[in-house]
């Protein structure tokens, strides 16, 4: 699943792109997708005629600001976007193609058809489902050490679960969350209630700075992750832990491990990352 560093160099590569561009039809070959307004035609006719202003990011979501609404997008698993000429054969899974008035095309692909769009009144947009449930953004003023620690001390979840709550904090996946933990030196068992205040700034400031660096280099292309260009990232050369089972830690030499937790399959060094008490 794209993380926050994918969704971000999404948003990054298509704006330029799109901004400014209006929306004179749209062609849906899957409806399942859309989400809000639950009638289709109702959603093509309500963005018909409609420019793209600029696109923000929350968390995993992509917000397409458009002159009257707000199309709040979800990747799921393996959505993407990317913008053909309109005269190009549609590829397999292109569920909802968006015609511009420059003779381009906004496409939407997803193989698993896993994603979400939801079309919003601005004033909607942080009240209601999907988004008014979201914790803080990593790169946000609020993703303080003391915001971190009293979230995390509420909870007997353990802390690798507790980092993917979008509750808490939004945007953090599963390839993330075991970079994270190995730069903390943080088992992933770890009951999260148990991290003391020092910990919750050791964490904090490795959040901040692998996802910093994951932007910085475009994401991790790992599966099938491209950006709105058709580029793959290159965060996954600079990857500790995940991914990496059976292979040495560069830190230590000690093999790293995968298991189980909380349903995800986690890598950890066992001599960087001791077992808890």
């Amino acid at each position: 699943m794209p993380e926050l560093p994918e969704v971000e160099t999404v948003r990054r590569t298509l704006e330029p792109i799109i901004q400014g561009k209006e929306i004179e039809d749209i062609v849906i070959y899957y409806s399942g997708i859309i989400k809000e307004p639950e009638d289709s035609v109702a959603f093509k006719h309500q963005m018909m005629g409609q420019q793209f202003k600029k696109i923000d990011r929350l968390g995993k979501f992509l917000i397409f600001h458009l002159t009257d609404d707000r199309l709040v997008s979800h990747l799921r698993m393996e959505g993407k976007y990317g913008i053909y000429d309109n005269d190009e054969p549609l590829e397999p899974h292109t569920h909802i193609v968006f015609k511009l008035n420059d003779g381009n095309e906004l496409r939407y692909r997803d193989v698993r058809k896993f994603g979400t769009m939801h079309l919003k009144e601005p004033k909607h947009l942080l009240t209601t489902a999907p988004l008014n449930k979201l914790g803080v953004e990593p790169f946000s003023e609020q993703f303080t050490t003391n915001y971190l620690y009293e979230r995390l001390r509420k909870t007997s979840r353990k802390i690798k679960p507790a980092l993917l709550d979008q509750a808490i904090v939004t945007g953090l996946g599963n390839i993330y969350v075991d970079e994270v933990l190995y730069r903390s030196q943080i088992h992933p068992e770890r009951i999260a209630n148990t991290i003391t205040i020092k910990e919750a700034e050791t964490i904090q400031q490795n959040t901040v700075q692998v996802l910093q660096e994951a932007v910085d280099h475009g994401g991790s292309s790992i599966r099938s992750y491209l950006n709105s260009l058709g580029e793959v990232g290159m965060f996954q050369l600079q990857i500790s832990v995940y991914g990496k089972e059976g292979e040495t830690c560069p830190n230590c030499h000690t093999v790293i491990e995968k298991i189980k937790v909380g349903g995800r399959g986690t890598h950890f060094c066992p001599q960087c990352q001791p077992t808890p008490n």
